[in-house]
């Protein structure tokens, strides 16, 4: 699917650890594995009973919680009736009863803390799930009694349950303290200890179940006793008057989803070109009205995809204003209907296909923060989701563009982890399926734009390997197809919001390869484009963060073809639309960093004009907000503060302040990560440093290997 954050060229790079494992998990047949001693049978045999028996009270089925929709059973429960007491060695089906339950209830007791059987289950229950929830239900015992050396024969939590394991599944070092319910009757009593386990089970508060379970109580011996006086004389009256409101309501339902279904489909896409937001957000909030006060367990498939796909679209049109928390927000809940639609038919594509999406979104909100661990747990799952619908339906090309996707968010992860020849071969990857399919059907332009996107990622991989005509070769093939694409269809807004950061990276490319009137010729383009879409539409945040950084990377382009006066036009314009961003989320990277650019650019410009006392206000400034600043990946990080550490040294040079600036440039060298696989720009900023104090040998190594690949100047 279309990403938001691919419509702006990345300057930057949030990084993290190494790709996690991917594991393929059955989904959720059980809504709880039980897991006991032998010992306790009686007590497994009592709560499996109860559990299944128990009916979730009408007023609370159906609500939205953080555990998804809330279940009018809780069934099926897997009730493990075996114990193996010596090896612990569990049995392909146990791991994947396991596997397939959404959560693990624990019997508590000694008997239990001693069970090597139910130790193991517990053990592969945290590794296969570690997003699953475990539950503590105590029965004899105390808890953690075991850190008193007197009272260690009375702990009730196996090991495994007192230890935390992370989101990979692996045991750490660290207590872990599951949500316990008591059954003792000197403690929560069977009843209240009962509830407090399906409260935890249902994301619900224990209040809500105890009053309507008394509630539900009263109401069952009233309608019992009105039924049995008046139930015989209105019977035939009702089964009539039944039969003609269900069809009436049936029929009045056909027309409000049908309309809904043209609103989230033939509509949205009637609105979508123009980029009009109001109107979009119109529409979801319409659709979701219709839905909003509706019992969720009891809308059908079609109707539960179709309140999730007006959730999501509310979603995106909140991450266009630059709302993350809302878009979020959005996303997670409708990722739960998904979700549920899922979990009745787990082998259906289509929903396992808009249940991706929303997995997908969920991850990209993430991305954007530079939470690249959240980020990737979630593309993980979107890959897996978009190979299992491929395997269901080969020969369907939507399913294989879901996996082109898939394949470029996991390259883009790379990416965001210096990771550039991997990441280059990962895209590379997505753009061979995306040629194939636009080859195939020329007129369909989701490939068109999704080729548009493929060429830009492996274009700015390539650029980062070094191999800078292979990225501008990439960038002008992109540029051409844009202009193609503007001119078959004028009215589509997208591909002129797509030329602003192609032009802007290919401009940059051509000026660091020395061709700077070129270069100034595409990030004009870039600039021109964005001011001509801004009035249509002054609440799109997009518009307004790729124009800002182009209208920045003009400024400097004029500085390095020694048109001051220019760029410092530029700048100024540059800086006006960053302010504008600036009242938006603030936790959003790319408008952070383009705020310190802003910072850092019109100190270059105050430099170049002699006003230097200015220029090392704001140069000192932009390094006081990189040295604050936090991205979540600290390499990148601190490139930022050594490059702001120089052009401080760079403008007390310039005062006269010698030992000043050799200070500064020492602090930047100090900055500099170690063992960094280089872009050129890095290289380049890298040498500059090492110059400037003095280290001629080894800023010429460098220098020497980016005059070999054609980098000339750096911007």
């Amino acid at each position: 699917m279309p990403r938001l954050a691919q419509l702006q060229r990345p300057t930057r790079a949030r990084e993290e650890v190494e790709p996690k494992p991917q594991r393929v998990l059955p989904p959720h047949l059980y809504f709880a594995f039980l897991s006991y001693s032998h010992v306790d049978a009686g007590w497994g045999e009592w709560l499996h009973n109860a559990l299944e028996n128990f009916r979730v009270p009408h007023s609370l089925a159906g609500r939205l919680t953080p555990q998804g929709i809330v279940p009018k059973r809780l069934t099926p429960i897997f009730r493990d009736r075996k114990e193996l007491a010596a090896s612990g060695d569990l049995g392909t089906e146990i791991r994947e009863a396991l596997a397939a339950s959404r959560f693990l209830i624990v019997l508590c007791s000694p008997a239990a803390a001693n069970s090597q059987w139910t130790n193991a289950e517990i053990d592969s229950f945290k590794r296969l799930r570690p997003d699953g929830s475990v539950l503590a239900v105590i029965v004899d015992g105390e808890p953690f009694a075991s850190e008193t050396d007197t009272r260690e024969a009375d702990e009730c939590l196996p090991p495994a349950l007192r230890i935390h394991y992370d989101h990979r599944g692996r045991p750490t070092a660290k207590r872990s303290e599951p949500l316990c319910a008591d059954l003792r009757e000197n403690r929560d009593g069977k009843r209240l200890g009962f509830l407090k386990l399906v409260a935890g089970m249902l994301g619900v508060g224990l209040d809500d179940l105890v009053q309507r379970e008394v509630v539900r109580r009263q109401r069952k011996f009233a309608i019992l006793a009105g039924a049995s006086l008046a139930g015989m004389a209105v019977a035939s009256t009702l089964a009539i008057t039944a039969i003609q409101a269900r069809d009436s309501a049936r029929d009045q339902r056909r027309k409000a989803e049908t309309l809904i279904t043209f609103m989230l489909g033939d509509l949205r896409q009637k609105l979508e070109p123009i980029g009009r937001l109001d109107a979009l957000d119109g529409v979801g909030a319409r659709a979701l009205e219709y839905y909003q006060d509706q019992d969720k367990s009891q809308l059908s498939d079609d109707a539960l995809m179709q309140r999730s796909k007006a959730l999501t679209l509310m979603g995106e049109v909140a991450n266009l204003r630059g709302d993350l928390d809302g878009a979020l927000r959005r996303y997670r809940e409708a990722m739960a209907g998904t979700a549920e639609m899922l979990r009745r038919d787990p082998n259906d594509p289509q929903k396992l296909f808009e249940h991706a999406q929303n997995v997908f979104w969920v991850g990209e909100v993430a991305r954007q923060r530079g939470q690249i661990d959240q980020a990737e747990v979630s593309l993980r799952e979107y890959k897996r989701l978009a190979d299992r619908m491929v395997e269901l339906q080969p020969d369907n090309p939507k399913w294989r563009m879901e996996t082109k996707y898939a394949d470029s968010d996991l390259g883009i992860i790379l990416y965001d982890q210096h990771r550039y020849p991997e990441a280059d071969r990962q895209l590379q990857h997505a753009l061979s399926t995306v040629e194939s399919l636009a080859a195939s059907d020329p007129g369909n332009q989701e490939y068109q734009k999704s080729l548009l996107e493929s060429l830009a990622w492996v274009a700015d991989a390539q650029a980062g390997e070094g191999l800078i005509d292979e990225s501008i070769g990439k960038r002008e093939r992109q540029v051409a197809l844009i202009e193609e694409l503007r001119r078959r269809y004028p009215l589509d807004v997208e591909y002129r919001q797509k030329a602003i950061p192609a032009n802007r990276a290919l401009g940059r490319l051509l000026v660091s390869r020395g061709e700077t009137d070129a270069g100034i010729e595409h990030l004009r383009a870039a600039v021109a484009t964005g001011q001509a879409l801004i009035p249509t539409e002054p609440d799109n945040m997009i518009w307004l963060q790729t124009t800002a950084g182009a209208e920045l990377d003009l400024a400097k382009a004029m500085l390095i073809a020694r048109n001051v006066n220019e760029a410092a036009v530029q700048t100024r314009a540059a800086c006006e639309l960053v302010d504008r961003l600036a009242g938006r989320d603030v936790s959003a990277i790319d408008r952070r960093s383009l705020q310190t650019d802003c910072l850092s650019q019109r100190a270059s410009v105050a430099l170049e004009s002699g006003a230097n006392g200015e220029a090392l206000e704001l140069a000192q400034r932009s390094l006081a907000a990189l040295q604050a600043n936090r991205s979540g990946d600290s390499m990148n990080d601190r490139l930022a503060v050594a490059g702001a550490y120089k052009l401080v040294g760079d403008v007390q040079a310039r005062l006269g302040n010698a030992a000043a600036a050799r200070a500064a440039w020492q602090a930047a060298l100090a900055a500099w990560p170690r063992g960094l696989a280089e872009t050129p720009r890095q290289m380049a900023i890298h040498a500059s440093i090492l110059s400037a104090l003095g280290r001629s040998a080894e800023a010429k190594q460098l220098t020497d290997r980016l005059s070999a690949i054609g980098y000339r100047k750096l911007i």
